[in-house]
């Protein structure tokens, strides 16, 4: 397993519990010394017991020799990152350096699997790079991730589906064999093309994201005209054309995925002129979203300049530290440029929200010591320790008991009886009865 970040890891853990002997590769030589001493990069549930425990056993060892690591190896998956260029396209250099290693160290018959995120013909890439380094047979497959984040050792554990792309039937029994444990349950493993495989990725992210667009536009509108979007959600999520799955209103998408994905994407449609207009609206639409709680707080508040706003939530979402493009970083730097003073609290993500944040922000030890003196608290994650807080208890610490909430945690109603003003997303505003 070459990389050792958020799916090297979660993948070459969940490979070793089902008895594979398993060498995750990275140049990262911190990381890995801290990887060797059970020391884990990311929080994801249930991952760190299971690197624990399987490298106690054996099966789990950690390197920065690559090199040797390919030697050893029947399969390596290359899971290194894939950021974006600058026009948007997936940079595959990491992708590309490691196939050159695979090249130079090929000892043997191997089959090279690309985990990372790749546009289409990236497999095509790997292959020609290996070929040039080597004249030992190989095969290449394209094996895309479908991990959550927040659930990504049960998502690669019991999977929905698998998905591979081969080029040879050989490859296809490797890869069958791998992954028997994981699909013994009946859910499928499809076997296609390697291009299919590799468009299959980014058209699955694509489609996710279009519907978390898609419903925070119709949440504005039931905003605009006195509807509410839990209902909505409701009435057309028991369509089975339609379900319930990625319907939910909220601040807007981040993490690792959906942004990068769907840029790269559009990048595809672009330099193989076939336009991508619903993903550019989607992407627009994102964009917006993320500044909403920004203008509600605006409108309540007015003047934000020396007040002082709590928050929280600070990762993208819940069951994971990750806050690569969280609403909650947009909210802040807004909230920083228009002089508000912020104190923030998050179960998992404050030490990496501090290195964007420093120490331009007050961080809280507990949710409650955020409230402290604040004018308004907004809710950007949807923690299950925010889902039943005290109320009375919060009324008391804030200034005004002004509640902006991006995940709809509460009932309007019960809040506005409680004395709250509170404006969710897509719901009708709960305020204190005169």
């Amino acid at each position: 397993m070459v990389g050792t970040g958020y799916v090297g890891l979660v993948v070459g853990a969940c490979l070793a519990e089902t008895g594979n002997d398993v060498i995750c590769a990275d140049v990262d030589a911190a990381k890995i010394g801290s990887l060797k001493q059970n020391k884990l990069p990311i929080y994801e549930p249930g991952l760190e017991p299971m690197v624990l425990k399987n490298q106690r056993d054996g099966r789990l060892a950690f390197t920065t020799d690559v090199a040797q690591a390919v030697e050893r190896s029947e399969v390596i998956f290359i899971a290194v990152g894939t950021p974006p260029d600058e026009d948007g396209s997936a940079d595959l250099q990491h992708v590309l350096a490691v196939a050159r290693t695979i090249g130079d160290h090929m000892n043997e018959r191997k089959l090279v699997v690309t985990k990372s995120t790749v546009p289409v013909g990236t497999a095509e890439k790997v292959r020609a790079e290996i070929a040039k380094r080597t004249t030992t047979p190989f095969h290449v497959c394209s094996n895309p991730e479908f991990l959550k984040e927040g659930a990504a050792v049960e998502d690669f554990m019991k999977p929905d589906r698998v998905v591979v792309g081969v080029d040879s039937d050989e490859a296809a029994r490797v890869i069958e064999e791998l992954y028997a444990p994981f699909v013994r349950t009946g859910n499928p493993l499809i076997v296609m093309d390697i291009p299919s495989a590799e468009m299959t990725k980014y058209a699955a992210n694509a489609m996710l994201a279009t519907r978390i667009s898609f419903m925070n536009q119709i949440a504005r509108l039931c905003e605009a005209v006195g509807a509410n979007v839990g209902q909505v959600r409701r009435g057309i999520g028991t369509d089975r054309r339609i379900g319930q799955a990625f319907l939910f209103p909220g601040p807007g998408y981040g993490g690792s995925c959906f942004p990068k994905d769907v840029k790269a994407l559009m990048r595809t449609g672009t330099e193989n002129k076939v336009p991508l207009g619903i993903l550019d609206a989607v992407e627009q639409a994102n964009e917006a979203q993320k500044h909403v709680l920004f203008e509600k707080l605006q409108r309540h508040v007015g003047d934000l300049n020396q007040r002082t706003i709590a928050v929280w939530g600070l990762a993208f979402k819940a069951e994971t530290d990750d806050v690569r493009e969280s609403p909650a970083l947009v909210l802040i730097e807004a909230l920083l440029c228009a002089g508000a003073k912020v104190q923030v609290h998050d179960p998992a993500a404050m030490k990496s929200a501090a290195r964007q944040l420093g120490s331009r922000v007050k961080y809280a030890a507990h949710a409650y010591d955020a409230l402290g003196g604040a004018d308004a608290l907004s809710i950007v994650t949807e923690w299950l320790e925010y889902r039943t807080p005290d109320f009375a208890k919060m009324k008391s610490l804030l200034n005004r008991p002004l509640i902006v909430d991006g995940r709809n945690l509460y009932d309007p109603v019960k809040l506005g009886r409680l004395g709250f003003t509170y404006d969710s997303i897509g719901r009708r505003l709960g305020c204190a009865s005169s």
